[in-house]
């Protein structure tokens, strides 16, 4: 990684660099990735010299009222290694940009419906705890309970890196409360998470491949969504992608982060099947996502885990899961995406 980043260094030291702007752009975007986290790992070596020479000192002078300060440090070096180590598993290229989340009930009706708008909740909390800032772009409440739908951007370094390994289906077993009879109930949600694209990357739509719905927004956006046509459905037909954006309060704000999202789904979409195409083609096996395959279990009742069928990361503190607290299971699904056994 040295060896690649003095070779960029050499480029954007060219005297003709900035004559091609977008290989320029290119160049500082790569250099930026290499480079970031090998100069975090030059501070944290250098405070770790720092901290043993302190350490050595204090021993032969046997100075121990250096003791309080040391442990504070080692207690900060510990905590920043932690989160080094996970920037050290965010490796991708796409892994620093910004993610689009949709959230999607399945089967278990209007416990579904309820469990994708409790998630929509769990990764909100999330996001104010990592300091992201977020869109919800669509949000469609369902009369009897919960949500038929849910749309996020989330901007912030590495928000897409981090949320990968949440892509999958979450399972819910809990006493329904819609249940007269207090009956356990099964419930399963999606949760789908793709990276938003640059606008300089090239994707094309047509305007006779695109079909534009517009209609009243209804539910969550408050009232004045209601009495306007200002929400917008995207339909891309070649592909059948379908986007709906209804949260903004114009109907042009609305279609531009519609085509923003259609934009990244496309790209996504065609990213996919080159990589189908190219495991149809040499044999290579890789695990989908499908239904009925959970990736972790939420269960409440009649005991209290949420657990990680991959990683099988758990905990008994299903409460704090459920209000954001989600980075161990995050960590242990980026071992295991890194790992190779997805």
């Amino acid at each position: 990684m040295r060896k690649r980043l003095a070779e960029l260094e050499v480029q954007m030291s060219e005297p003709d660099f900035w004559n091609d702007q977008a290989r320029a752009q290119e160049v500082h975007k790569e250099r930026a990735r290499i480079g970031g986290p090998l100069e975090g790992f030059d501070r944290l070596q250098a405070r770790v010299d720092e901290t043993l020479e302190m350490l050595e000192m204090s021993q032969e002078e046997g100075d121990e009222s250096m003791i309080p300060e040391l442990e504070a440090e080692l207690a900060s070096l510990t905590s920043d290694l932690e989160g080094f180590e996970m920037t050290r598993l965010l490796g991708e290229p796409a892994d620093a940009s910004n993610a689009i989340m949709h959230i999607n009930p399945g089967a278990g009706g209007v416990d579904a419906k309820d469990w994708a708008s409790m998630l929509v909740r769990m990764y909100l909390r999330w996001c104010e705890r990592k300091g992201y800032k977020t869109h919800l772009v669509e949000y469609q409440e369902e009369r009897e309970g919960g949500i038929g739908s849910a749309t996020l951007i989330i901007e912030g370094e590495y928000a897409y890196g981090y949320l990968k390994p949440e892509n999958g289906v979450h399972r819910l077993v809990r006493i329904s409360p819609f249940d007269h009879n207090s009956r356990r109930h099964t419930a399963f949600t999606s949760v789908f998470i793709i990276p938003e694209i640059a606008d300089d990357v090239d994707v094309e739509i047509r305007d006779e491949d695109l079909r534009v719905d517009v209609f009243r927004a209804g539910g969550h956006g408050g009232q004045h969504v209601n009495k306007t046509e200002s929400a917008v459905r995207l339909t891309h037909l070649p592909t059948k992608i379908v986007v709906v954006c209804q949260n903004e309060r114009s109907q042009h704000k609305n279609k531009s982060q519609a085509m923003k999202i259609l934009r990244s789904r496309i790209y996504e979409h065609e990213r996919q099947k080159r990589e189908e195409e190219f495991e149809s083609t040499y044999g290579a096996s890789r695990k989908k996502i499908e239904w009925g395959s959970q990736i972790r279990s939420y269960v409440l009742a009649p005991y209290q885990l949420v657990k990680d069928v991959r990683t099988e990361q758990e905990t008994g503190n299903v409460q704090a899961v459920l209000d954001g607290d989600i980075d161990k299971f995050i960590k242990a699904g980026l071992l295991w995406y890194t790992s190779g056994e997805q």
